[in-house]
């Protein structure tokens, strides 16, 4: 059976490209939303298996959406995105202790290493 991803990023480029490269190994099956609200309206707990997230969105940051889902599901594994280091430390020392080390993304990111670490979180 194939392990479900879940993609938020307000980019569009970004939610086609991480799609098309983790359904290309036939694995997983990707949704993927532009819009972080509409993305937390339509969850459902025990639905994914990994949630990749960007950190920074309009409407709803990375770190919100996150809270919001550990309401609905608090087992579902999250894994953060982003292309800028100013954010990234900051959520890291908030939520470091929760998420693990392993649990950021800096864009950009080569195909291979996108998927050998969504392939490494999934099998924890």
């Amino acid at each position: 059976m194939k392990k479900k991803i879940l993609v938020v990023d307000d980019e569009p480029d970004i939610n086609f490209l991480f799609k098309m490269i983790l359904e290309e190994n036939s694995e997983f099956m990707v949704h993927s939303f532009t819009d972080p609200l509409l993305a937390l309206k339509n969850f459902k707990s025990n639905l994914y298996d990994l949630i990749l997230v960007d950190i920074k969105m309009p409407e709803m940051d990375g770190l919100d959406f996150y809270r919001e889902i550990r309401k609905i599901d608090k087992n579902v594994r999250l894994c953060f995105v982003t292309a800028s280091e100013k954010y990234y430390e900051p959520f890291r020392k908030e939520i470091y202790d929760i998420l693990g080390e392993n649990c950021f993304i800096q864009k950009p990111i080569a195909n291979e290493d996108l998927l050998k670490l969504v392939k490494t979180m999934i099998k924890r």
